[in-house]
């Protein structure tokens, strides 16, 4: 068995005996099941004998300091997925996993100090937010924000199990946010409509008629939250600027930002063309923030091709050494 396959083994086996057990969900139990292996203890008062004495049994099995963080968090993952399949809405969908690769790649460009804030204002899960910890070796100050508190909780369990520090809230990010401006934000934006119409009239990308969209809104909220000069990447619908409301966003991003890139992902990755997403990559304007001679515009080969893949990626770091060496 391979280390993922071990971990997916001990989260699901245990996560099923607690749900049994305690009459919960399965993600409710996978919750619980994450905080036992992160305390080193059965937390759960009403748990039989027989069902103690089984889990200490499992967790006994296997030692998560022999494991590493991407490890933990792509099993952490697959069991969070299995349980989605029983029960999910759809703006519960996961970030995958090369998304969030991509987007730490990016950051990674980016940002060139070694330590900074970080916002994730659509936490879920926490699995985009955790793949780009993993892969950026900076001191990084991060933050969640989520009004689910069950995906919160799953994605404070998952921070925990990775040895993040991570600040959590649990609360609609549209609302105010009691937190200091970041350097960067990393969202996958929640597509919809935002169904509260009084708060969203505190935002100037609200709908001039009935409700606004959520993910405009998030974008506005998040610019709200970044220093001037910060970046942000949005994990964004190929549709995103053809909408009835997409003048508005358009003239809203041209005044309080600079367009720096926007990378198309493989249409292989999605269930349909409607589905395909791009990560868009803007800039807080601040003073001496000058824009790129261009933008880095990208059609992102499906990621098996390895030979066109690498292509992109010189293109990408030529990109970077024109505009940002």
């Amino acid at each position: 068995m391979t280390p993922i396959e071990q971990l997916f083994t001990l989260f699901n086996e245990t996560a099923l005996c607690l749900q049994e057990e305690l009459d919960c969900s399965y993600l409710e139990a996978l919750a619980e099941t994450g905080e036992n292996l992160f305390h080193g203890s059965i937390l759960q008062e009403e748990l039989s004998e027989l069902t103690v004495k089984r889990l200490k049994k499992q967790y006994g099995e296997v030692q998560l300091e022999n494991y590493s963080h991407e490890d933990i968090r792509k099993a952490y993952q697959l069991v969070i997925l299995k349980g989605m399949k029983e029960n999910v809405q759809p703006n519960h969908q996961m970030t995958p996993d090369t998304v969030g690769m991509l987007v730490a790649y990016l950051a990674g460009k980016f940002m060139k100090q070694p330590a900074f804030r970080l916002l994730d204002p659509a936490v879920g899960t926490g699995n985009l937010l955790m793949t780009v910890l993993n892969h950026l070796p900076k001191q990084i100050h991060a933050i969640g924000v989520d009004i689910d508190d069950l995906l919160l909780k799953l994605a404070y369990v998952n921070a925990n199990l990775q040895e993040h520090s991570v600040q959590f809230f649990n609360q609609d990010s549209l609302e105010s946010l009691f937190i200091d401006p970041v350097d960067i934000v990393i969202a996958d934006l929640p597509v919809g409509y935002y169904p509260n119409d009084i708060r969203a009239a505190d935002y100037q990308l609200k709908a001039d008629t009935g409700h606004s969209y959520s993910h405009h809104l998030f974008i506005e909220q998040s610019i709200r939250h970044t220093k001037p000069g910060g970046y942000l990447f949005f994990v964004i619908p190929n549709g995103l600027f053809e909408s009835e409301q997409a003048g508005k966003l358009h003239e809203f991003l041209k005044e309080n930002t600079i367009i720096q890139g926007l990378l198309q992902l493989p249409i292989s990755m999605f269930k349909n063309k409607q589905a395909a997403k791009s990560i868009f990559v803007v800039q807080k304007k601040g003073e001496d923030i000058k824009p790129p001679k261009q933008a880095l515009l990208v059609a992102l080969p499906s990621l098996s091709k390895r030979q066109e893949m690498d292509r992109i990626l010189t293109e990408i770091d030529k990109w970077f050494q024109e505009n940002k060496g």
